[in-house]
């Protein structure tokens, strides 16, 4: 069971049929009751804020939060009275015992935007009669039938049209209720009263139609307010990540893309909504991660117009990788980790800063090679395969310089910083068209220091009549 969580300092109350039906805390110690009018609570607190009761919208964030519990079990049924109920039995050991797992769906509901009476039981009927006084866990049987025996008689809903009826017989409590004679009880109060109490104490099976995930996934959220700075959407954001992650949990799907759309005002002054798109370098199905860049994003959105909504869409997914089984953990974290530094480097510096290695099948060293975003697929097998196998066996400098560097020449040696000694046979690179052509013999030089730099000398003379070859330095090896 779950309801919203106002602030304690926040005076808010919620109307049905002009009578107080729910209570925040602030507006209770000042002396607003349930059942109260309108005028009245306006007479206490004139600056009180007063709802009106909404149904759809109270079931559409039911469903939005079994969406979100999908991520824990694919077994969530709804209940009555705004609860929801979760078959945990095989989730306990994936998720660290009951305790864990209980913490991690509170902290789930907070970071919604509602509390809730979390409790747990060997039978569903049961957990639901302890959410409706507080909460609370029994693990065995035995010690939910003694918490049950305790609970008022007027719990159960069948019950509670006789409420008179069954005080007036003394039955005050369940276990009171067990005690009386079935027939006469069935005669009385119908069978519908009988079976939700067999079904608390574990007497007969329980049925429940499970709620399904959708094929795709598209959530929206109505903001309370008009929000003009982007930075104060992540909550309303994180909101609908949780959902998608229970609906990526239940589908057995990783995301590649996801689509957040700022949605603005509607009307005469209607606006294009907003559009977020952020494309992961490896599928994932956590809301951490996607969390942190969505922060980074909203950070640098300059709104032009206020929001009021917000929809949320998996625009491509693919079926969820399974773990890795390998003995030993890779060195400097997994490959996941890695994926996930160079996405949140994207979303803070912009994909244009945030590069790597392309290898073209080119003989030219400045040509073999250009540099695109971290974010785009390159198929190296297939770049390899257009390169032959000799060019890729040969040594490489980790440093390539922009433009080659002219070297100077003493005793027909090249020098820089020192003279530089040949330390390997030659490499003869003839390629290119027209005036793009090269005719070079490249080297492995060594100075004096005993560094080694990568330079080449021209096979063809100068055009101002120099009779020796010029020397160029085009890299530095580590």
């Amino acid at each position: 069971m779950f309801s919203p969580n106002w602030s304690a300092d926040t005076a808010s109350v919620v109307l049905e049929q002009e009578r107080v039906l729910v209570v925040s805390p602030a507006a209770r110690a000042a002396g607003v009751q349930v059942g109260m009018r309108r005028g009245g609570v306006l007479m206490l607190m004139p600056e009180a804020r007063v709802y009106e009761r909404a149904p759809e919208r109270e079931a559409e964030a039911l469903h939005a939060v079994a969406m979100a519990l999908l991520q824990y079990t694919p077994l969530v049924a709804q209940a009555e009275e705004a609860t929801l109920l979760i078959d945990i039995g095989a989730s306990l050991r994936l998720f660290g015992g009951i305790g864990a797992l209980c913490r991690r769906i509170r902290a789930n509901l907070h970071e919604m935007g509602f509390v809730c009476a979390l409790s747990c039981a060997p039978t569903a009927r049961g957990a639901w009669l302890l959410a409706r006084r507080g909460g609370g866990r029994c693990l065995k049987m035995d010690s939910l039938v003694r918490r049950a025996d305790r609970l008022p008689s007027a719990l159960l809903p069948p019950a509670r049209p006789f409420a008179a009826w069954f005080e007036g017989i003394g039955c005050f409590s369940l276990g009171d209720m067990r005690h009386l004679p079935r027939p006469g009880l069935q005669r009385r109060c119908g069978r519908a009263l009988l079976d939700m109490l067999d079904a608390a104490y574990g007497m007969t099976p329980e049925l429940f139609e499970w709620i399904e995930a959708p094929t795709t996934f598209s959530a929206k959220l109505e903001l309370f307010d008009r929000v003009e700075h982007a930075e104060a959407l992540l909550f309303g954001a994180h909101r609908l990540l949780l959902q998608m992650t229970g609906w990526l949990c239940a589908r057995q799907l990783a995301v590649e893309r996801i689509t957040l759309q700022l949605e603005h005002e509607r009307g005469k002054v209607a606006r294009p909504p907003t559009l977020i798109d952020i494309v992961l370098a490896e599928p994932t199905w956590r809301d951490e991660h996607l969390v942190r860049l969505l922060k980074e994003r909203l950070g640098k959105v300059m709104l032009e117009a206020p929001v009021i909504g917000l929809c949320l869409e998996a625009s491509q997914v693919q079926p969820m990788a399974p773990p890795s089984d390998s003995l030993f953990p890779e060195p400097g974290g997994s490959e996941e980790d890695q994926a996930r530094m160079f996405e949140l480097l994207v979303a803070r510096l912009g994909p244009e800063n945030v590069l790597q290695a392309a290898p073209q099948a080119d003989y030219r060293p400045e040509l073999a090679n250009v540099w695109v975003p971290v974010q785009k697929k390159i198929r190296a097998a297939v770049m390899q395969a257009q390169m032959p196998s000799d060019v890729l066996s040969l040594p490489r400098p980790a440093w390539l310089l922009a433009k080659p560097i002219a070297l100077l020449m003493r005793n027909h040696r090249p020098f820089y910083g020192s003279p530089l000694k040949m330390a390997s046979n030659p490499e003869r690179i003839e390629a290119g068209w027209w005036n793009q052509s090269q005719t070079r013999d490249y080297f492995i030089a060594e100075g004096q220091d005993h560094a080694h730099y990568w330079v080449y000398r021209e096979r063809i003379a100068g055009a101002d009549g120099e009779t020796e070859p010029r020397w160029y330095l085009h890299g530095l090896f580590g």
